[in-house]
């Protein structure tokens, strides 16, 4: 059975724990209010210790300052884990942004992603925030993850996260 529990900041180390790996069929691009489909047939494997590096400073900046993580685990291995953001975005500064979300491969499609989504949004509107500020990656399984979830493409882009991943599709989930 799985739990979700909140994280801190000393479990980054867990990170390694992921299996981020996925077969990927289909790549979108959000042009001028269009979806763009690709399909490409790649395998993404898991993460390079510089991979490693990168998430677990994303993660440990986010929780130092004010960020939320959660994640999933079966038993006493970390399968899942998502990070809210502290710094609220948007013109009117009433969205967090989902900065991190990885099920590992062979957990994926059992609701593990939905209910790390939900105890994060729990958090999101308890600090006031109105919506979540996604930049998924464009696999077809992120877009229509977050999809599923409620969200919708993003009419205003965050200039900042657009810089940081410009292939990602922008997306907001209203709370």
């Amino acid at each position: 059975m799985v739990s979700i529990d909140q994280m801190n900041v000393e479990e980054s180390y867990r990170i390694r724990e992921i299996d981020r790996s996925e077969k990927i069929d289909l790549i979108y691009k959000y042009n001028d209010g269009d979806l763009e489909e690709t399909k490409i047939g790649h395998v993404c494997p898991n993460w390079i210790e510089d991979d490693y590096q990168e998430i677990i400073s994303r993660y440990e900046y986010e929780l130092k300052n004010g960020g939320t993580a959660y994640g999933a685990y079966d038993g006493n291995k970390l399968v899942g884990f998502g990070v809210l953001a502290h710094k609220f975005r948007g013109k009117e500064n009433n969205q967090l942004q989902i900065d991190l979300m990885y099920v590992t491969k062979e957990y994926r499609r059992q609701g593990i992603g939905r209910q790390i989504l939900n105890a994060l949004s729990e958090v999101a509107i308890e600090k006031g925030a109105k919506y979540l500020y996604i930049s998924s990656t464009e696999t077809e399984s992120a877009v229509k993850f977050y999809s599923s979830y409620g969200s919708t493409f993003a009419i205003e882009v965050d200039n900042e996260l657009f810089e940081k991943e410009p292939y990602d599709i922008h997306m907001l989930k209203k709370l």
